[in-house]
Order: structure tokens, then C-alpha cells, then sequence
């Protein structure tokens, strides 16, 4: 293979891949070599050739990307390749699962994401780590010349985010963020119904989103302990603050409530929910006003985010959203208020309304339809090879990010607060602004 480089797919330097094979065979017989060539190799009976698919780097071997892992698994036309965590355990057992798929086989495993990123064998990167982690990786990623697909929230501060778009335009590449309701059907057909005008005008929305893991004990303090053996917790804290280990601190329902690593609930589940609504107001409506009358913290214990909340968003069109978490007041879900009726949808798709004949109501052809795909997974594969923007693209995800982020600064701060979506800045509130980047330690600046 000297002198062949895969490049988007391609083998450059000698042509294309059916150039590639012409030429190993063509050597094996001048050789007198008989040629035996899996039918996988060349694309047939259902496989796709290893030169056409794309190969995928996971970065967090957690819960997340445990999900991530078994969708790229189940893609004919995917390869993963290679993970990384700074916890030995964990990226080796993810190795080993991938390995058992004999189509992923020799998958293999690093602790530094760096060394996945160095890596010219690989076009994507999944991230699903701590949010504190998703800017600088995914920056990094993108500047290594890699698509990614990043878990919600996109990223942890708002000037982070937008520092993310503009890398994802400045490099050309894929970005798909992962509020993956945005590739459900109900929730598509709910915002078109509403584009569509089959409730009146729009006039407000409301959500409502579960505030706190159940598994979480809020108001408990953890002992420190010695960091295990085979896990790299510096690296595991990369921007954040040093703090001694505790073993709670690095599960997924403590670290989401510690302000170190996350700004909590309201962005980092809320996110999905306000998405979808903002996609029934207009993903180019913006944000002008918010205020978050109640933001309860809990006390004593290492949990130091908003863990229950009340708030109000105002947009540029009028259009306002009350967003709570669970109960406070409202229900799971997001339900869209208009001058002739209302439409309710909950967190697993099912959807109520208050005319029959709304939801059996049928979007026409020459109406307005909503960006369609199967999947989150399959439509980020394909834009890679399309380069087309993703359904949940750099911007969608910062725009919902973002509006998540100004309810959280509201609520810590305890009053309104004006924003102006063109310079992404709080009216003449500097207190405020200095809440919109996120502290890292020098070492981690993107």
C-alpha cells in the first residue's frame, strides 16, 4: 500500500479504491498468488468495504457513550477504532465489547484523548464526557481535522459555545450535538403542527424537565480518599479546579450537580426539552429577557447547583417559555400554547392536545416541513459524507445551550436579566457577564 493515503473515503496518491484494488490484485497475480478477496472487502452482500467506512474515536467510556457505543456499533457503514479514559477499567472493558463485533475488531484503547486525537486513521470523535470537558475536546477535535458528534449540553459556558460554532465554520467540519429529540419523529411533527399554525398563533410554551438525579443525595458531604490505582484523575479534572478525590465526585449523577463540572439540570437535561420548544418558536428567534424567581440550592452537602426552579424566557417575537423543573409547576414535557388551542408532548414522545382533529391532522406538501432524519447516529454518518449541516448542528446546540445557561445565571443571581443575541452579552450587567466563560486551569484554554 505505499504511496496510498485514505483521505474523506478516497485512496489518495494512486486513485480511486477501485484503482486500489485493481493494483494489489494485479500483484498477486504477477506473483502467482491466487486472489481471494472477501466479498466484505469489496462491498458486497450487504457489507461496506473497510475503505468506505468511517472510522470513530470514543472519548468518555461512561454511561453516555456506552449508548453512543452500541449505535456506531450497529452502523454497517462505521468502525470504531479506538476510545479513551483516564480510568484503565473502564477503557479497557469498552475495548473488549467493541472488539467482540468482529466488523470493529482490533479497536484499541488510550488514556489521553490527545493521542486518540493525533491519530490520521480517524475521521470522527464521539465526546461524552463531564461538560466542563466538551469545549476543549471538541475544539481540539476539530482542529485535528475530525468530525464530532458532542453530547448535550454543547458546552459548559456560553462564550465557550460560541467560540465552538466558530471553529465548526472555520474548519469545515461536522458538528452534531447531542439533543437527539431533534431526530424523533413526535417531536418534529409537534413543531410543525405548530409552525403550521394548527393551534393559532403561538403564544407561549411551557417545560418542564426532572431537576435532580433520584440517585442523588443532595445534602450529603463525601469523605476525600487515595485516587485508585489505573486512574489519571488530573487528567479526569482537566479544566476544572483541583479538588482532592472522592469516589462520588466522578459518578455521572454527582459530577452533573457540582458546579466544577456542570451548571446542573437546567442545561444539562433541560436542554433537550428547551430545544424542541425554541424549534417551534424559530430556531432564529432569540432570547431578550429572563428572569428565575425561584432557584433552590441545596446546602451542606457537595451538590452546589439549582436543583429545583421556576423561570421565565421572553423572545424577540414575543413569544415567552416558562421553564421548571418537574412539578414546579410543570409536568414532564413541553407544551406549546396557542391563540386556538394547545399541544402537549412528554419527554417519551406522546403527545396530547386540546382538539382531536389537531393531532390527527396531516402536514401537506406545501407546508412547512422540519429538518427530517432516522437517526441521530445515522444523520451525523451521513452529513459526514455529505458535509450538509447536521439536524442538532454547532448552532442549534449553542442556541439552546445558550438559553439554558442565561435561565441558570438568572437564577443564581435572583433577578431579571436583559440580553442582547448579537454580541451574546447581558444588558449592563457585568456580574452577569462574568458568568458567561468558565475558569479553567491554564493548561486546558481553548
Amino acid at each position: 500500500m505505499s504511496g496510498w493515503t485514505k483521505t474523506n473515503g478516497r485512496f489518495v496518491g494512486g486513485g480511486t479504491r477501485r484503482d486500489f484494488l485493481r493494483s494489489v490484485t494485479g500483484a498477486a497475480v504477477a506473483a502467482g498468488f491466487p486472489c481471494l478477496i472477501p466479498s466484505s472487502v469489496l462491498g458486497r452482500d450487504g457489507a461496506v468495504a473497510p475503505s468506505n467506512r468511517i472510522t470513530i474515536g470514543l472519548i468518555g467510556t461512561g454511561n453516555i457513550n456506552t449508548r453512543h457505543r452500541e449505535a456506531f456499533l450497529a452502523e454497517k457503514d462505521a468502525r470504531i477504532v479506538a476510545v479513551c479514559d483516564p480510568i484503565t477499567a473502564r477503557r479497557e472493558a469498552y475495548c473488549r465489547r467493541i472488539n467482540q463485533v468482529p466488523t470493529h475488531s482490533g479497536c484499541t484503547a488510550c488514556c489521553d484523548f490527545r493521542e486518540l486525537l493525533a491519530r490520521d486513521d480517524i475521521d470522527a470523535v464521539c465526546i461524552g464526557t463531564p461538560d466542563h470537558w466538551h469545549a476543549p475536546q471538541a475544539i481540539a477535535a476539530m482542529r485535528a481535522g475530525k468530525d464530532v458528534y458532542v453530547e448535550k449540553p454543547l458546552t459548559y459556558a456560553v462564550a465557550e459555545g460560541r467560540r465552538v460554532v466558530e471553529v465548526a465554520a472555520s474548519s469545515g467540519r461536522v458538528l452534531q450535538t447531542g439533543i437527539q429529540r431533534r431526530s424523533m419523529p413526535p417531536f418534529r411533527h409537534a413543531c410543525e403542527l405548530v409552525r403550521n399554525g394548527r393551534i393559532g398563533r403561538l403564544t407561549r410554551t411551557e417545560v418542564g424537565i426532572v431537576g435532580i438525579h433520584y440517585a442523588t443525595q443532595a445534602q450529603r458531604m463525601f469523605p476525600t480518599a487515595p485516587v485508585p490505582d489505573g486512574m489519571d484523575y488530573d487528567l479526569w479534572l482537566g479544566p476544572a479546579p483541583w479538588v482532592e478525590f472522592c469516589p462520588e465526585r466522578i459518578i455521572n449523577y454527582y459530577w452533573y450537580h457540582i458546579l466544577d463540572y456542570s451548571r446542573g439540570f437546567i442545561p444539562g437535561n433541560g436542554v433537550h426539552f428547551v430545544d424542541i420548544a425554541q424549534w417551534a418558536i424559530g430556531d432564529e428567534v432569540k432570547p431578550v429577557e429572563v428572569v428565575a424567581p425561584v432557584a433552590v440550592i441545596p446546602s451542606g452537602g457537595m451538590v452546589d447547583v439549582i436543583v429545583e426552579w421556576q423561570s421565565e424566557v421572553r423572545y424577540q417575537n414575543g413569544v415567552r417559555m416558562s421553564f421548571s423543573s418537574e412539578g414546579k409547576p410543570h409536568p414532564d414535557g413541553i407544551r406549546f400554547v396557542g391563540t386556538e388551542g394547545w399541544i402537549h408532548i412528554n419527554g417519551g414522545g406522546h403527545m396530547t392536545a386540546s382538539r382531536d382533529d389537531v393531532l390527527t391532522s396531516v402536514i401537506g406538501p406545501d407546508e412547512a416541513h422540519l429538518y427530517a432524519t432516522s437517526g441521530p447516529h445515522r444523520n451525523f454518518l451521513d452529513c459526514i459524507r455529505t458535509r450538509r449541516a447536521p439536524a442538532a448542528s454547532a448552532e442549534i446546540g449553542h442556541h439552546a445551550t445558550t438559553t439554558c445557561n442565561l435561565v441558570e445565571i438568572a437564577g443564581r443571581l435572583g433577578r431579571s436579566l436583559k440580553w442582547d443575541a448579537q454580541t451574546e452579552r447581558f444588558v449592563d450587567d457585568e456580574a452577569a457577564n462574568r458568568l458567561l466563560s468558565q475558569p479553567m486551569r491554564s493548561a486546558w484554554r481553548a
